[in-house]
């Protein structure tokens, strides 16, 4: 059953990732990479300095910016940082490196438009502030058909199979380096899990802020620490990259097509860029203009893959683990950093993967959570998609590793093709915002938004004059 699902599931895919998305997300987003005057370099600074804003000026009652990006950071820096790029690296070649790379610079043009439309068209409930896809969809192009679809799909990968990705990683990063029975993995990882999503969204950020930040900052040291014990392959290293990328060196049997497919599908799935995750958490943040959140996303895609994913690239590349025919996914990465370390690395990495999975489950289930909200406000239909959700886990845990991927790839696709569609439609009035934001930090202001700046204004909920009034009161509390 397995294998006849994983054969049709392979078909679509070949489609999709081979053809479709590759022209899709590339174009749209060398458009608004030129719309928006390549503002991945020229507002790097700014993008740093709004961070550091965020997180030095948090929100008692409400969700910080500095938190909402940890929520975002928590599902963006899983195992698709560790197992992605080694799955990449196994079926694409060194050269699927690179263009994971292109992807990230040009997707954080599309992250800053989805997350700034995200934080323009946001609601305001009991619980704070929600938004996203769904949400603009239903509101800034008046389609709630779309907006449902959009929901149904984010609920699908990311509640569903993307949290059978992680717990799929975790068992079997244990299995390899302790032998641990995986499905008693499983049942441990619900118990702990369960007690987390049951406990509402402000505890899954206040998670999300203590452990993702310390978790990245603790594997970029480890990954520093064996690049400068090979420093001297640096420059080899980076020419096989842009060889292989290129089809004039074909390293562990990576075609042109092939690194090019796997560099974008894995970057896709580790940043999140035009997917149409990352603003569901954007949208929860408190603050005093739109751009504040789309410049943070837009930094957190860069983070994610030019730090974090090339940290686990050069530690496999350093090594001759990835000329071993048969080694992808996690185990390649462990064999790899053992090279490096010793042994104890495989051990090592696998609590690593198990703390990183864990926050990237928490991630995930909030993307979830937010457009059942959209869907229906039943309790009834939360509960049962919180059984679903620790139902996948450990499926995962047990599953086959290939299937669990290409089922990921599959949801992530279509999500794909859905918001970037309403993110080209809607995009004029993320320029326009950021227009607006230029324009009040070049009169030395702290910039305040205010909707009737937008043309077509009447179906936003939130940003008259009482809400900037609070946003900014927050701001300077």
């Amino acid at each position: 059953m397995q294998e006849a699902l994983q054969y049709v599931i392979g078909i679509i895919n070949d489609f999709l990732w081979s053809k479709l998305l590759i022209v899709l997300l590339l174009s749209v987003g060398v458009y608004f990479t030129f719309r928006l005057k390549f503002l991945q370099v020229r507002m790097l600074k700014e993008m740093v300095r709004v961070l550091k804003e965020g997180a030095a000026n948090r929100s008692k009652n409400d969700i910080s910016p500095f938190q909402a990006f940890c929520i975002s950071m928590a599902a963006r820096v899983g195992t698709g940082n560790i197992t992605g790029i080694a799955i990449a690296i196994a079926l694409g070649g060194p050269g699927a490196i690179f263009w994971m790379w292109i992807i990230a610079i040009i997707g954080s043009a599309s992250s800053f438009v989805e997350s700034t439309l995200a934080q323009i068209y946001k609601v305001k409930d009991v619980n704070g502030f929600r938004g996203g896809p769904a949400y603009y969809m239903e509101k800034g192009l008046k389609k709630r058909w779309m907006g449902a679809l959009f929901a149904v799909l984010i609920t699908l990968s990311f509640g569903i199979v993307f949290n059978s990705v992680q717990s799929n990683t975790i068992s079997v990063a244990f299995n390899n380096a302790f032998g641990t029975d995986r499905f008693m993995l499983g049942v441990i990882l619900i118990a702990v899990f369960g007690t987390i999503i049951f406990g509402g969204v402000k505890r899954i950020a206040k998670l999300s802020e203590y452990i993702v930040m310390f978790l990245a900052v603790l594997y970029i040291g480890v990954a520093f620490f064996v690049i400068l014990t090979n420093i001297s392959q640096l420059p080899e290293v980076f020419a096989l990259i842009v060889k292989n990328a290129f089809g004039f060196e074909q390293a562990a049997g990576g075609a042109l097509g092939a690194a090019l497919m796997h560099g974008i599908k894995r970057g896709i799935f580790s940043n999140e860029a035009g997917m149409g995750s990352a603003p569901n958490a954007a949208a929860t943040a408190t603050t005093s203009h739109p751009v504040k959140q789309g410049l943070i996303q837009a930094f957190g895609v860069l983070t994610d893959t030019l730090i974090i994913c090339t940290s686990t690239a050069l530690i496999i590349l350093f090594s001759d683990a990835y000329k071993q025919p048969g080694l992808s996914g996690i185990p390649l990465t462990q064999a790899a950093l053992s090279e490096h370390v010793g042994p104890w690395a495989s051990g090592f990495l696998a609590i690593l993967i198990l703390l990183f999975g864990f926050c990237a489950l928490i991630g995930n289930y909030y993307y979830g959570e937010t457009n059942i909200g959209f869907l229906n406000k039943s309790k009834a239909v939360l509960l049962l998609y919180r059984i679903g959700v620790l139902g996948m886990v450990i499926f995962g845990c047990v599953a086959k590793v290939q299937l669990v991927w290409d089922m990921a790839d599959l949801f992530m696709g279509l999500m794909v093709i859905v918001n970037l569609i309403a993110i080209s439609l809607l995009s004029k009035n993320a320029f326009a915002a950021l227009h607006d934001y230029v324009k009040q930090r070049k009169a030395g202001k702290d910039p305040v938004f205010y909707k009737d700046v937008l043309e077509h204004h009447d179906d936003i909920d939130c940003w008259d004059l009482s809400e900037a009034a609070h946003a900014k009161k927050e701001h300077a509390g």
